[in-house]
């Protein structure tokens, strides 16, 4: 009796060690082995994990977004950068404004110009007849006819 406990134990001992317990009797052979156990992800692993995919795939996404969307993106990007653009002028042109002397002399150069202008090209309808080909001529250019 004493043997046969004995040797139940040492088949318990044995099956303990190889991370298996069956039961008497049973044929272990063809038993189904469960994967490995493994760690639990932390809840920062999966965040990491999570984050890098993205930013593996993150190329992919910004292209594709940009080529669904460049019209708009074009039409925006212009309307911003003429209302920098218009920004930056009046902010100039105030800095010019407030230097002494400087806005007299601005005015006095557009009053004389604007007066050599109506003189040269409105007063006489041949003159003004030159003006208007002129004008033709450059828009003739630009739009390329």
């Amino acid at each position: 009796m004493e043997t046969a406990e004995q040797h139940q134990r040492e088949s318990i001992n044995a099956s303990l060690s190889q991370g298996t317990l069956a039961i008497e009797g049973t044929d272990t052979t063809n038993l189904p082995k469960l994967p490995p156990a493994r760690e639990p992800e932390s809840q920062w692993q999966q965040i990491s994990r999570q984050v890098s995919q993205f930013l593996e795939q993150l190329p992919e996404y910004v292209g594709s977004f940009f080529n669904n969307y460049k019209q708009p993106l074009t039409t925006v990007g212009l309307i911003l950068a003429a209302i920098v653009t218009a920004k930056i002028v009046l902010a100039v042109l105030d800095a010019i404004n407030d230097i002494p002397l400087l806005s007299p002399l601005f005015e006095l150069v557009g009053i004389s110009y604007a007066t050599w202008f109506i003189s040269r090209y409105l007063l006489k309808a041949s003159t003004r007849q030159e003006l208007a080909d002129e004008i033709q001529s450059l828009k003739n250019q630009f739009v390329g006819e």
